[in-house]
């Protein structure tokens, strides 16, 4: 029985590793990211490592992701989790163990007290920043560091996942993610797309989907005349859009 993150995740993986799992568009830039389960993954165990190895983190610490959606945002959440540690999605400013934002954000960010900053650009290719925050450091760029397995303690049902305004275990986020994906009406082996501005919650654009075995192609800035062809070319089964 799947009842953490972290399973549905590898749940995911392990259907069809080599399979698009998250496929990124933004129509403001033109840029387009594919990643498969197995790619995915990687980034997932690399996010695991540098909080636990890099920042130091254990077992029930939380961090703070104040970020839009985005392929860099969904490797940082499933880290997080992998890692057993708990999200804290904001929107009101706690003390946290370590934040993840973008330099857009900073001024925000400031209002919430940790000591570990990191920043992401959520630039095409996944470069990093030209130039970073003061007091910040690169996530890109210290990322790639870290290795592409986490072998770390397992993370329990009754583990916190989400923090702050959420507040969830990890089986109460998975019972939650599983009826929102009913709402939505995703089901196994669905491929769906998603506007971002429709469904910012990383509850319907990741996780909902996530556990219920769907794959998604997640649209930022999304150009409404493009979401037919765009559908018929990424095989989408399932429209999120207005």
């Amino acid at each position: 029985m799947t009842n953490t993150i972290p399973q549905a995740f590898a749940d995911a993986v392990r259907r069809d590793p080599a399979a698009p799992l998250l496929t990124w568009y933004d129509d403001a830039t033109g840029d387009r990211t594919e990643l498969s389960g197995a790619t995915l993954e990687n980034w997932v165990a690399k996010t695991a490592n540098l909080l636990v190895d890099g920042v130091g983190l254990g077992h029930g610490d939380t961090v703070a992701l104040l970020l839009p959606p985005h392929w860099q945002t969904a490797a940082l959440l499933l880290g997080v989790a992998e890692a057993g540690l708990a999200a804290d999605l904001g929107p009101e400013p706690q003390p946290v163990e370590a934040i993840f934002t973008t330099p857009e954000l900073v001024e925000r960010a400031a209002t919430w007290s940790t000591l570990d900053r990191y920043a992401t650009g959520l630039l095409p290719l996944a470069m990093p920043l030209r130039t970073v925050p003061d007091g910040y450091t690169d996530y890109v760029a210290e990322v790639r560091n870290y290795g592409d397995h986490f072998r770390g303690a397992p993370v329990a049902a009754a583990d916190l996942a989400l923090a702050g305004s959420y507040e969830l275990s990890h089986a109460e986020a998975i019972e939650a993610a599983q009826a929102r994906a009913g709402e939505l009406g995703i089901a196994a082996g669905d491929r769906v797309l998603i506007d971002t501005a429709l469904h910012p919650d990383p509850a319907d654009w990741l996780l909902a989907p996530l556990v219920a075995g769907a794959s998604v192609v997640l649209c930022a800035n999304l150009d409404p005349a493009k979401v037919d062809s765009r559908s018929t070319a990424e095989k989408v089964s399932v429209t999120l859009v207005p």
